[in-house]
């Protein structure tokens, strides 16, 4: 096929997905013209041929219209191998003269959006539809207002209409404090007022990126709120999207925009408002819902934020999660809690292939290429020196505690176990830490970690019961075993105090997890303490999870943290540690008999970080620790042989030794629509799971993990049906291995259909293409690449092993394609070792 034509179906088929239409249709009128004042017929379409750039009048430029049929945008499409941008000056004269200010520039694989009054032309992967423009096109920046707009220490407070300037309660310095809790009124900090004008001045600089790191507990999403009323108020923005990486703090994030900003813009979750999320000026949801599937493509078009905020950037925009963000265009915020000099001790050469922090430091410098800072240095910074310092954080207290047998598994040589084997032969087995409670189990470890603990923890300083707490742990199961044994021991070191709440595991598969992490927060989790009367503080003290409350989450009174668990991840590390940075003051107002009050006040100086599995040492080698606990030997090598799998025996083998041939033989095609079998399989499992109220409840509100578990363990291979993936994916005839969540989604609804192999690995080479932004003259011969990567392991096993030679006789890439794709060969396949999970193309 002709480069032309090939360009031509190609932008064609964008142009339709994004709802412009040629010709008159149902859905609607033709919007799309070749000249103003002349639609395309079909007549005229076919006669366009393959040549579809020029004609015997000249070029063509297509014009799209506004609802009212004015034009609104000019699409300048050329061949494919020619960079769209050489007809910038070109379509920039002719949409002056048409009064357009929007262009978009493509050749069918490279595509621009360019906004003549505010910009440079930006890479998009889909066309922006007709309400998107028309939305864009109602505001009209002014980055002078935003660069001298006034932002002092009240401009937040300002946006909530309080007039605390005069009012009686703040003149009175005594209930001054009290004023400001009642209403929840926030002040900007210095640091947090030059982070503000940080932005205003990059931006004043004609820069669209910015990236704000600072330190866990220093407010990042009071700066956003800031930044965000900046952008709204001086019309630079008209939408915005705050992008967080875990489904938990939407729900927070949401609480903390309405609290800051709720007087003057709408904030929403686009879960809960699907339908109206376009009637607020923030929208919030997580980078995973999006990704999935390639949803945002399908829900959002290319321009329908001016500000995208991406909360955790470091996570929520490495790899291919990177693509949601670069999809669409505007300006960009990056927040990061994750210094990237905290892994200045990384040798990247020495570290093997699968050493998580070879991966997160790549996370991390593509973290601050994204955010215009190649140079490692962010638009603003403010670390946990700086927050410790200036008395706004405060430092752990670390314990490094550790048994005989962790000891030994912390070790190179591991923890060594004499087991037998089936026929009663010992045999060595050996453990190191992270195999702990995934394959090596000991419950008195656990119970020495727990005493531990308890003996050693800071205590709340005014009840002097268990501060409170976040315990980390290996598994949900892991988690369930810390839970019960820590409540046993409450029950004995502090009687009738607690009755089984003194610890409370919160993992996903509990239900009202995420309302129980609130409560906590609000010192509300199964009511109050029991130590003194009228103490506002939880009567659960200890919170036990995996994954839960690492990110975001919000508790500034917690005094300890438990590290029952090996973490690989710097950053993970960074923002577990910082649950417990946030400074806090305990506040009891005692009465007496005559009715005066007391008030007895206490400033939280530390907390306590226990590490059990010297996470401390691995991320810092050379960490001072203030102390170290000597733990009692506690394990007993097994007398008997444990976890031996169970053998069942028959009386006597048999083997058939007569002739058994074929005795029938009939063939029968099956077609396209598939067995009537399969095609009923599917029905029915469709009935069954739109039926079970958990499976839908869980999937309406994003669950998607607790769905899948729930059916793996309810209703897959039950005597009813047998239900299993593999058949339900023979049923549906794709030619990939689609996962369980796709099956879901198609039956509620999400996706109308469930993508071939070549729409993911079209949709592979637009992430990578947006990411990356190659030259147009390798946009082809990466795509070529990727796809032959993707699909051939003898080429994935060439270029691991350097064996190029053996491309001469490769049918799909070959050495002379190897040359054309020049310095791009070393990122395609770092893209796809890290981001692409090669199962999903399987059959």
């Amino acid at each position: 096929m002709k480069k032309e034509a090939r360009a031509r179906i190609k932008i064609n088929k964008l142009l339709e997905e994004s709802g412009w239409r040629f010709f008159d249709t149902e859905e609607g009128r033709a919007n799309i013209e070749l000249e103003a004042g002349t639609t395309l017929t079909h007549t005229d379409f076919n006669a366009l041929g393959d040549d579809f750039e020029k004609t015997e009048k000249g070029y063509i430029d297509f014009l799209l219209l506004d609802k009212n049929s004015f034009p609104i945008a000019l699409l300048e499409a050329k061949r494919e191998g020619i960079d769209p941008l050489i007809a910038k000056e070109q379509a920039r004269r002719y949409a002056t003269s048409q009064n357009i200010r929007f262009v978009i520039m493509s050749n069918g694989n490279l595509h621009y959006f360019w906004d003549i009054e505010t910009g440079n032309p930006e890479i998009i992967t889909s066309f922006p539809n007709q309400e998107s423009l028309g939305h864009r096109r109602e505001f009209k920046p002014d980055i002078t207002a935003f660069s001298k707009e006034p932002v002092e220490t009240d401009y937040i407070v300002l946006t909530q209409k309080y007039n605390y300037k005069t009012d009686p309660k703040w003149l009175n310095s005594s209930q001054r404090n009290s004023f400001i809790q009642e209403n929840k009124l926030r002040f900007l900090r210095d640091y947090q007022l030059n982070a503000v004008h940080s932005i205003q001045k990059t931006a004043g600089e004609s820069k669209t990126r910015f990236l704000l790191e600072m330190a866990t507990g220093t407010g990042k999403t009071l700066v956003s709120a800031a930044i965000i009323k900046l952008f709204l108020r001086t019309g630079n923005a008209k939408r915005v999207l705050f992008l967080v990486d875990r489904l938990e703090l939407e729900d927070q994030a949401e609480r903390s925009m309405v609290t800051y900003l709720k007087n003057d813009y709408r904030t929403v979750i686009y879960k809960e408002n699907k339908d109206n999320w376009k009637r607020a000026e923030i929208v919030i949801t997580t980078v995973q819902s999006l990704l999935f599937n390639n949803k945002y493509m399908n829900l959002f078009s290319p321009t329908d934020f001016d500000l995208v905020i991406s909360d955790e950037a470091h996570r929520s925009i490495s790899g291919n999660s990177r693509a949601v963000f670069e999809y669409f265009v505007g300006y960009k915020l990056g927040l990061t809690a994750t210094p990237k000099n905290y892994l200045k001790k990384v040798d990247i050469e020495k570290l093997a292939e699968k050493d998580p922090r070879k991966l997160e430091q790549r996370q991390m410098l593509d973290t601050y290429k994204t955010f215009g800072c190649p140079s490692g240095e962010p638009t603003f910074q403010y670390s946990l020196i700086d927050g410790v310092n200036d008395g706004h954080l405060v430092n752990p207290f670390v314990i490094d505690a550790r048994t005989d047998i962790t000891t030994e598994m912390l070790s190179k040589e591991g923890y060594s176990v004499m087991v037998e084997d089936e026929d009663g032969n010992l045999q060595e087995e050996i453990y190191y830490h992270k195999d702990f409670e995934k394959k090596f189990f000991s419950d008195e470890t656990n119970l020495t970690f727990c005493k531990t603990f308890i003996e050693n923890a800071l205590r709340d300083p005014l009840s002097t019961e268990i501060g409170k707490t976040i315990i980390f742990c290996v598994s949900r199961k892991h988690a369930s075993k810390i839970t019960q044994t820590l409540n046993i021991l409450a029950n004995k070191y502090f009687p009738d105090k607690y009755q089984s709440d003194f610890a409370v595991q919160i993992t996903s598969d509990i239900p009202n997890a995420q309302q129980m992490t609130t409560n906590f927060s609000n010192n509300n989790l199964n009511g109050r303490t029991k130590f003194i009367n009228g103490y506002l503080t939880s009567k659960t003290r200890v919170c036990v999870t995996v994954g839960m409350m690492t990110t975001g989450y919000d508790c500034e009174d917690i005094l300890n943290l438990c590290l029952l668990r090996p973490i690989f991840s710097p950053s993970n590390f960074v923002q577990i540690k910082g649950r417990g940075t946030r400074p806090y003051t305990f506040i009891y107002k005692e009465r007496d008999g005559a009715g005066r009050t007391e008030e007895h006040i206490k400033k939280k100086k530390n907390f306590k970080l226990f590490d059990f599995f010297a996470n401390c040492k691995y991320f810092e080698e050379d960490f001072n620790y203030d102390q170290e606990l000597k733990l009692p030997a506690i394990y007993k090598p097994p007398t008997e042989p444990t976890n031996v799998p169970t053998i069942k025996y028959i009386s006597k083998n048999y083997t058939n030794l007569n002739l058994d041939p074929i005795k029938t033989l009939k063939g029968t095609p099956v077609g396209q629509e598939g067995m009537k079998i399969d095609r009923k399989l599917f029905e029915k499992f469709t009935g069954v799971v739109k039926k079970d109220e958990y499976i839908r409840t869980s999937i309406d509100e994003g669950r998607y993990e607790e769905a899948e578990e729930y059916i793996r363990e309810k209703v897959f291979d039950k005597p009813e049906d047998y239900f299993d993936l593999n058949k339900l994916r023979k049923a549906v005839k794709v030619d990939r291995r689609i996962s369980l969540r796709e099956i879901l989604d198609k039956i509620f609804g999400r996706i109308k259909e469930f993508k071939t192999k070549e729409d993911l690995l079209e949709e592979e080479v637009q992430k990578f293409i947006s990411i990356y932004k190659p030259e147009v003259k390798f946009v082809n011969i990466i795509s070529h690449f990727i796809k032959a990567y993707i699909l051939d392991d003898s080429i994935r096993k060439i270029m691991d092993t350097g064996e190029y030679a053996e491309l001469a006789t490769n049918p799909r890439f070959n050495i002379k394609d190897l040359k054309e794709l020049d310095v791009w060969r070393q990122p395609v396949v770092e893209y796809i070792k890290d981001y692409v999970s090669l199962n999903t193309f399987l059959q």
